[in-house]
C-alpha cells in the first residue's frame, strides 16, 4: 500500500473513531427510563425524563414500544419527537392531581377556558420548536364526557408535526394550537372526541391533510380568539384530504374572531351525519366573523356532505367580545366551488348586517338537494341578531327553502341546482337588500306552484340568465322594495312558467328588463303586477 494510500485510511479511520466516541444515541426509549407501560403504573416521571434527555443532547427521538403508559402532564422540548408504536397507548391518568393546573396569565384573555389554557393537558409545549408527535399508536384522553385535560396542546411555538397517530376520548380540543407558526398535521385520527377536533387559532402557516375526524363538537376550528391577549391573525392555512363526522359544525372560521383569517384554502373533504348525536349537528362549512374580524381570501373547492343539518352558513355579526366598542368586520373575496349536499333540512344563509353587507362572495357548481317539508310561507320579517352567538339555526326557519341572502354586495352565483324530497311552500331562494347580484344557471328541479322561485327585495343591480325550470310554477320571480332597480332577466327558460315577473306597487316598471327568455306568453303579459295579475298562459 503507498504511503498516500495508507494516510487516507489513516485518517478515516480516526474521523470514524472521533465520531462514534462523540456522539450520543438519538433514541431513547422510555422503557430504559423506567416506564412500565402496564396502564397502571404511572409513567409520567420516566417519560419526562427520557424527554429531557432527548432536549440536554440537542435533540433526538423518544420511543414508545407497545404498551399503555399512563401519565400526568408531559412537557415537550424542542427538537424532541415522540414516536408512538403501533400498538402503545399514551393514557390520561384519571387523577387531576397528575396534571399541571391553567396557567396563570397577566392579562384579561375574554375567551372561554378551553380557548385559552394550555398548561392543563397531557403532552404540552409552550415556546418551543421543533417537536414531533409521530407513529401508528394511540394517545387517549381516557374520560366519557366533556370536561379534562387536552391531549395535545401547543402555544406560541414554531415548525410542529404531528403525524398518523390517533387521538381518543378527548374531554377537551384534542388538538390546540395558539400562536403557532408551521404546522403540518398530516393523517391523524381523531375519534369521539367530546369537545373539538382541530383547531388552529391564531396560527400560521398550517397544512392539515389526510386526516379523520369525528367529534362531538366542531370538527376542524379555525379561530383567532384573543386568547393571547392581542389580536393576531390566521393565515396561510391549508385543510384538505379529510373525512369530517361530528355534531356540530365540520368546517369552521370563527366563532372567536377578534384578528383577521387571510388566504386560506379548504378542498376536497366528505362530511356525513355522526350517528350519535343525530339531532344536533349544525353547519358543514360555517364562515363567521363576530369578533371584529376581517376574513379575507378564502377558497373553498370539492366538499362532498351527506345528510348535514344545514350545507353553508356565512355570517357577519356583531357580537363584539374583547371590543371595547363593538363594531363589524368583513367577510370578503370568498370562492365556493363544487358543493353536493344530500339530504339536508335547515336553508344554507349568508347573512351581513345593515350598513356592513359581505363582498364578493362567489358561489359556483353547487348542489343542494334539501328533504324539504316546509309547510308555512314565510315574510322577510327574519330578526337581525346582530350581536348573537353565530350559527345556522340562529334565524329560525327563513323565506327560502334552499338559500336565503341578506345585506350583501358582488354576490355571484353561478350553476345552482336545487331540489327537495318533500313539497316545500317556501321559494328556492330570497335575496333581501342585495346589490350587485348575478345569478346564473340556476335550475330548480321542484318547486310549488304558488310561491315566486326566486324573490328579490331591495335589490340593486341584478341579472338572472340561464335559469331553468324542472316543474310548473305560478311565477319565476318576484320583486319587491322600492329601492329594488336594474334588474335583467336574459335567456332564461321560462316556458314552465305561467309568469314570469311579480313586480309589487311600490316597483317601478322600468326596475326590470327582459329580454330573450323562452316565454309561454306574448308582448305585456311577461311582466305583471301583483298582487292583482291574473294567471295568463298562452303559446305564441
Amino acid at each position: 500500500m503507498k504511503r498516500d494510500d495508507t494516510d487516507l485510511c489513516t485518517r478515516w479511520l480516526l474521523f470514524f473513531w472521533i465520531l462514534l466516541t462523540s456522539s450520543s444515541d438519538p433514541f431513547h426509549n422510555v422503557r430504559s427510563f423506567g416506564a412500565r407501560g402496564d396502564g397502571t403504573s404511572k409513567d409520567t416521571v420516566p417519560v419526562q425524563a427520557a424527554i429531557d434527555a432527548a432536549e440536554k443532547q440537542g435533540g433526538g427521538i423518544v420511543q414508545f414500544p407497545p404498551g399503555n403508559y399512563l401519565c400526568g402532564t408531559i412537557h415537550l422540548k424542542s427538537n424532541v419527537t415522540l414516536n408512538l408504536a403501533s400498538g402503545a397507548t399514551l393514557l390520561a391518568s384519571r387523577d387531576e392531581a397528575d396534571f399541571d393546573p391553567p396557567e396563570k396569565l397577566a392579562y384579561h384573555s375574554y375567551a372561554d377556558k378551553e380557548t385559552t389554557y394550555f398548561h392543563y393537558g397531557l403532552l404540552t409545549g409552550e415556546s418551543v420548536h421543533d417537536v414531533a408527535i409521530v407513529g401508528r399508536g394511540t394517545i387517549d384522553g381516557h374520560r366519557n364526557s366533556r370536561g379534562g385535560p387536552k391531549p395535545v396542546a401547543f402555544k406560541n411555538c414554531q415548525h410542529l408535526s404531528l403525524r398518523d397517530i390517533t387521538v381518543k376520548n378527548a374531554p377537551n380540543y384534542a388538538i390546540s394550537l395558539l400562536g403557532c407558526d408551521y404546522v403540518d398535521v398530516n393523517g391523524v385520527t381523531i375519534l369521539n372526541g367530546y369537545a373539538d377536533g382541530i383547531d388552529t387559532d391564531c396560527c400560521r402557516h398550517v397544512r392539515i391533510s389526510n386526516c379523520y375526524v369525528d367529534t362531538w363538537d366542531d370538527a376542524i376550528c379555525l379561530k383567532t380568539s384573543p386568547a393571547l391577549g392581542k389580536r393576531q391573525p390566521t393565515e396561510n392555512v391549508t385543510v384538505t384530504n379529510c373525512v369530517l363526522s361530528t355534531s356540530s359544525n365540520d368546517l369552521k372560521l370563527g366563532t372567536e374572531s377578534s384578528g383577521d383569517f387571510k388566504n386560506i384554502a379548504i378542498s376536497n373533504c366528505t362530511l356525513f351525519r355522526r350517528a350519535a348525536d343525530a339531532t344536533r349537528d349544525l353547519a358543514g362549512l360555517a364562515i363567521e366573523s363576530v369578533d371584529g374580524a376581517t376574513i379575507n381570501g378564502l377558497v373553498v373547492s370539492n366538499l362532498a356532505m351527506q345528510d348535514i343539518y344545514c350545507p353553508i352558513f356565512i355570517r357577519l355579526g356583531n357580537r363584539g367580545r374583547a371590543e371595547q366598542i363593538p363594531r363589524p368586520g368583513a367577510v370578503e373575496n370568498v370562492s365556493i366551488t363544487q358543493i353536493v349536499a344530500t339530504g339536508s333540512a335547515l336553508t344554507s344563509s349568508i347573512t351581513g348586517l345593515p350598513g356592513y353587507p359581505v363582498k364578493q362572495i362567489s358561489l359556483e357548481n353547487i348542489v343542494l338537494h334539501m328533504k324539504g317539508g316546509g309547510q308555512q310561507i314565510k315574510g322577510l320579517d327574519v330578526p337581525e341578531a346582530d350581536s348573537s352567538y353565530p350559527e345556522s339555526t340562529m334565524f329560525g326557519s327563513l323565506p327560502a327553502y334552499a338559500l336565503y341572502v341578506r345585506h350583501a354586495e358582488g354576490l355571484t352565483l353561478n350553476n345552482l341546482r336545487v331540489s327537495w324530497n318533500d313539497p316545500d311552500l317556501r321559494p328556492a331562494l330570497v335575496f333581501d337588500d342585495i346589490r350587485d347580484l348575478e345569478l346564473v344557471g340556476l335550475n330548480v328541479a321542484t318547486l310549488t306552484a304558488n310561491e315566486p322561485v326566486v324573490w328579490l327585495h331591495q335589490v340593486i343591480g341584478a341579472l338572472l340568465q340561464g335559469c331553468k325550470l324542472g316543474g310548473d310554477a305560478q311565477q319565476f320571480l318576484r320583486l319587491s322594495g322600492a329601492a329594488s332597480r336594474g334588474v335583467m332577466l336574459a335567456s332564461n327558460d321560462l316556458t314552465r312558467v305561467a309568469r314570469a315577473v311579480e313586480r309589487a306597487p311600490e316597483v317601478p316598471e322600468s326596475a326590470v328588463l327582459m329580454v330573450g327568455n323562452g316565454l309561454y306568453f306574448s308582448g305585456e303579459a311577461d311582466i305583471l303586477n301583483a298582487p292583482d295579475a291574473k294567471n295568463v298562459r298562452k303559446r305564441n
